[in-house]
């Protein structure tokens, strides 16, 4: 079957319509283009739980902030295109910016509790910009499920809470962290990395990964945790920490031991790319 891109609301809208009426699920994976091994582990997720799968192409400017990358952030439709074919997807949604956003729009999504901390403080109003633009896809596609990775596990704690709060009839599905051999999470930024940037990048996960080991330890202080976290981004000099923190995993509260369920996230600068990364833990 042919993939078939719809650069149009109304002609999204009228595919995924017949697949809905002759009863079928629609599962939505929405990206912002460059597809690597991460997406297409979405991809495949949803084509495996539902009838049609939809993935949306589409830089959404109102999440970059004036100094950010939105401009440099890197884009290859075709290649997607043939990506997501070879997959057998076959509704892709990209439309432009002048379709998704009225010249006057003035309505903005805004969730007030799990957005303010974290990438949060780092990229003021970057969550209002991704609420804003994950409903409208919501209310577009209407789709049955939506996968998102737990790379961006605030993003998706987030958005959890906005269709919990706006009673959207979607199911958010969260999706494990694809990472590169050496433990490097995937990212459509690791393409800012040079090359002796790229192999200083694996310092995230190797921190996450002692932080893991000492808890397997029987470590349960978040303060001791974090030095270790610390200790090792700091033996590589041309990473620098923008933050280590443990927050409860569903509520992304601070929290002093870990008693519970606990996400351990962590955000760096290397040389022109930001990039973050997480562990879960759970006693």
């Amino acid at each position: 079957m042919k993939i078939k891109v719809a650069t149009r609301v109304n002609e999204a809208r009228e595919f995924l319509k017949r697949k809905r009426e002759a009863g079928g699920t629609i599962g939505l994976v929405p990206t912002m283009g460059f597809l690597h091994e991460g997406h297409l582990s979405l991809v495949r997720r949803a084509m495996g739980e539902n009838d049609t799968c939809v993935v949306s192409i589409f830089v959404n400017p109102l999440q970059f902030g004036p100094s950010e990358d939105f401009d440099a952030y890197p884009r290859d439709m075709g290649r997607d295109l043939d990506l997501l074919a070879s997959e057998g997807v076959e509704l892709v949604f990209a439309p432009g910016v002048d379709e998704m956003f009225s010249p006057d729009h003035s309505t903005i999504v805004s969730e007030k509790k799990l957005s303010g901390f974290l990438c949060g403080s780092a990229r003021p109003g970057h969550f209002d910009g991704v609420c804003t633009i994950v409903l409208k896809l919501f209310n577009i596609l209407r789709p049955d499920r939506a996968y998102f990775g737990e790379k961006d596990y605030q993003q998706l704690q987030v958005i959890r809470r906005m269709v919990r709060d706006l009673d959207l009839e979607v199911k958010v599905i969260g999706c494990p962290i694809v990472r590169e051999e050496d433990g490097l999470a995937l990212s459509s930024r690791n393409t800012y990395l040079g090359e002796a940037e790229r192999e200083q990048a694996i310092a995230l996960s190797r921190a996450l990964a002692q932080a893991r080991s000492v808890f397997d330890a029987g470590e349960r202080g978040c303060r001791s945790i974090l030095d270790v976290v610390r200790m090792v981004v700091e033996s590589y000099p041309m990473v620098s920490l923008e933050y280590a923190e443990i927050r409860d995993a569903v509520d992304l509260s601070p929290v002093k031991r870990v008693d519970r369920k606990v996400v351990v996230a962590v955000a760096a600068r290397i040389g022109r790319a930001r990039l973050i990364d997480n562990t879960i833990l759970c006693p």
